[in-house]
């Protein structure tokens, strides 16, 4: 079954511009992946000053998922330029889903 990986980011709302221009610029190595089906850039509504994203990609499986995170694609793809303070309002939060119902 598919396997969804989701990093939820705060963006400071005077940032999301900056923020979106770093996902569009970045390298992310994933489609040479194995077993990597699918990615997006979700935003979210803007609250008390700070928009939620979610980095979604969507996996064959949770091992596909987990020889990426151990590879060294996956290590070239978090190196980088550092985030500017205060653009991401505490630490990215992740979280991983197996998929058990697909809609036709």
């Amino acid at each position: 079954m598919p396997y969804i990986a989701m990093n939820n980011f705060r963006v400071s709302a005077e940032q999301t511009e900056q923020f979106e221009e770093r996902w569009r610029k970045r390298r992310s190595f994933l489609q040479d992946a194995p077993g990597f089906e699918h990615f997006q850039l979700l935003r979210g509504d803007e609250q008390e000053g700070v928009v939620h994203y979610v980095s979604h990609s969507t996996w064959s499986s949770k091992d596909a998922f987990m020889d990426w995170t151990h590879s060294d694609s996956f290590v070239q793809a978090h190196r980088g330029e550092p985030i500017p303070k205060g653009m991401i309002q505490g630490h990215p939060q992740l979280e991983c889903f197996d998929v058990v119902n697909i809609a036709d």
